[in-house]
């Protein structure tokens, strides 16, 4: 597995965005009526973080950076719901002793997906493609309250 090359590196960096469910059969389609992104077909699901993180720890030994985390949605409230209890998620990992060095949203604006395009919005601010004028949406607000409490809002 490409993650034991990592257990002698100073840390494994993880990227999440999404959940993949497998059965004995291969891939689990989401629950009827979930809320998907706008990636794929899978389902919003904030606590995948932790599992991602608890994973990639579990199967290196090392401390895991958070280098990207978010959820590619034109639908700002979703981003807005996803972000606390994602690091919440996050939180009682850490305390369950998993040492976390750091978490990175993606993406502080809306940017430029080379598979996408302009189309799927990951930025917790918006950007104006005319003026280049960022307004802060909804989800910014979130965040910024969580970090300002160092977490404690959680």
């Amino acid at each position: 597995m490409w993650l034991d090359l990592a257990r002698d590196d100073d840390f494994v960096g993880v990227q999440n965005y999404e959940r993949a469910r497998y059965d004995g059969r291969g891939p689990v389609p989401p629950p009827p009526g979930a809320t998907l992104n706008q990636l794929s077909s899978s389902d919003i699901y904030p606590l995948s973080l932790a599992g991602a993180v608890r994973y990639a720890h579990e199967a290196t030994g090392i401390p895991v950076l958070v280098t990207e985390h978010g959820l590619g949605h034109r639908d700002d409230a979703l981003r807005a719901a996803l972000i606390p209890p994602a690091l919440a998620g996050l939180l009682d990992t850490v305390e369950d002793g998993v040492p976390v060095l750091g978490y990175l949203h993606w993406s502080l604006l809306d940017n430029f997906e080379w598979i996408f395009g302009y189309d799927v919005r990951f930025g917790l601010h918006e950007v104006d493609r005319a003026t280049f004028a960022r307004t802060p949406k909804p989800s910014a607000a979130v965040y910024s309250a969580i970090a300002r409490a160092n977490g404690g809002s959680l």
